[in-house]
């Protein structure tokens, strides 16, 4: 389904061509059937338009267009975009998710507990990924294994 002229209007490749996305990994997985639906995977989206919605392709990138991630091996770490490792979100959300990643990280590799890190992100203010005031350790734990 490569050839514009084969496409279904609404297909999944007729939206990666509104997107402006003509090459790359998303565009392989989806011509393999290896996609069934284009939408924010993130743990948390901040679009207001929703999951389902996203910008043009421009560059610099906007933050509301498709962005994948190296999931769940982040680059910094080896991984490679594959088929069996892509997570797609918004720019935005995965710049969010990659911070507390890298946050809780660190602090994990202090030593520090759950609940500990909890109160310091609670204390600086870093904002919660599934829409609830407050982190705890659960929601810590969560952030950084989904």
């Amino acid at each position: 389904m490569s050839d514009a002229s084969q496409q279904k209007p609404g297909s999944l490749t007729a939206e990666l061509d509104e997107l402006g996305i003509t090459r790359g990994i998303v565009r392989h997985m989806v011509e393999r059937g290896q996609i069934v639906e284009l939408r924010c995977e993130m743990p948390k989206c901040y679009y207001h338009k929703g999951r389902r919605s996203f910008e043009v392709k421009r560059h610099p990138p906007a933050q509301w267009q498709l962005s994948v991630d190296h999931y769940p091996t982040l680059a910094r770490d080896g991984g490679r975009l594959d088929p069996w490792n892509v997570r797609l979100g918004h720019v935005l959300c995965n710049r969010e998710d990659y911070g507390w990643r890298v946050r809780i990280r660190t602090m994990l590799g202090k030593g520090m507990s759950l609940e500990a890190i909890a109160e310091r992100l609670n204390r600086i203010g870093v904002r919660r990924p599934h829409g609830s005031p407050s982190w705890t350790a659960a929601s810590v734990r969560r952030a950084f294994v989904s």
